[in-house]
């Protein structure tokens, strides 16, 4: 690492994914490789789970989203639209979870949850704590903030270098 007054810049060559690098290996690993598996398998972990009780991860954000205070449809899809999969699926839960009768919505078009909501809602906040128990498992507090200022820092660093050039 080399050092400045105003920001540290790394100077780690970049190496191909090595999902076997020992630790001191680590910092020339590509970061949207790493990401890339640790999202899926939390995905993965928590969808398959979900699904045995019939919600997709999709529908717990809303249930949240829509527990946190009554809003409209465009609201709660414009508040997931960054983490959904496509620009239709915030949307689309919105319905399923209308139909299923864990959603309502009032004559000016706002959202709330409806009795059988706030008991899904609980039963899979019961789920989603155990799941976060055990991903977390060997991990502090302290370590799991690092990481997610880093990747909060990296994120910004991303989405600043991919502007267009003015």
């Amino acid at each position: 690492m080399t050092t400045t007054s105003s920001a540290t810049t790394s100077t780690t060559p970049q190496h191909a994914a090595d999902p076997q690098a020992a630790d001191a290996d680590l910092a020339s690993q590509p970061v949207a490789y790493w990401t890339g598996v640790a999202s899926n398998a939390v995905k993965n972990l928590l969808r398959d789970s979900m699904a045995r009780h019939d919600v997709t991860q999709p529908q717990w954000w809303v249930l949240n989203r829509v527990a946190g205070g009554p809003a409209t449809r465009d609201e709660v899809v414009s508040g997931l639209a960054e983490v959904a999969d496509n620009p239709y699926d915030i949307s689309r839960v919105v319905d399923q979870l209308l139909h299923r009768g864990w959603l309502a919505a009032d004559a000016e078009g706002r959202l709330s949850l409806t009795d059988a909501g706030q008991v899904g809602r609980a039963e899979v906040k019961e789920l989603v704590t155990s799941l976060r128990a055990q991903v977390h498992e060997g991990v502090t507090d302290e370590e799991y903030v690092a990481a997610l200022k880093v990747l909060r820092r990296m994120t910004a660093n991303a989405r600043q270098s991919a502007q267009p050039w003015q």
